[in-house]
């Protein structure tokens, strides 16, 4: 009886280290996936709000420039990953006339803005109360990523943590 004991214990604990490990070395995912969304070629819904940190962001003024929308979280583990990406996209990309702008997916302000400050984020965000924004681009889940052309359709929409070459990659689309 304490035989077989000791060896189911001992077989719980080799699945657990191997659990372990695999969970330890894996690689996070950072391939967002080019998504199908009822917006594509559309008008893309019209949004305004108030930056984390003070000032403020109107989608309208920005006409004439491709804007990366960007939903994100701070409990939300693809963002974590995400988060240097957009910030890298965004600094590469200030002089072409391309804009990020963040849209906080339904989480407290000071949450956003701690998230902001420690991933040193290099783009505005702004609080989407109630979820306005976000259910008129039909997001349910963040990270999503909306391409806006600079005559204000929806080009590309991503889902997931989007890689700086993916960013770069659904713009130059844009572009072409």
């Amino acid at each position: 009886m304490k035989r077989t004991i000791m060896i189911s214990s001992l077989a719980a604990l080799v699945v657990i280290i191997a659990f372990s490990i695999f969970l330890a070395t894996r690689q996070p995912v950072t391939d967002a996936t080019f998504a199908q969304s009822p917006l594509l070629g559309k008008a893309a819904p019209t949004f305004a709000g108030h930056e984390l940190g003070g000032g403020s962001f109107s989608l309208k003024k920005e006409r004439g420039h491709i804007v990366v929308v960007n939903f994100w979280a701070s409990w939300c583990e693809p963002c974590v990953v995400e988060a240097p990406n957009l910030s890298t996209f965004a600094w590469r990309e200030r002089n072409n006339n391309v804009e990020v702008i963040g849209v906080v997916f339904n989480d407290p302000v000071s949450a956003a803005e701690a998230f902001a400050k420690h991933y040193g984020s290099l783009y505005p965000s702004i609080v989407d109360p109630g979820g306005a924004i976000a259910n008129d681009y039909g997001v349910t889940s963040p990270p999503t990523t909306f391409v806006i052309g600079a005559k204000g359709k929806v080009d590309a929409t991503l889902l997931g943590a989007a890689s700086v070459a993916q960013l770069t990659d659904a713009v130059k689309r844009v572009q072409g």
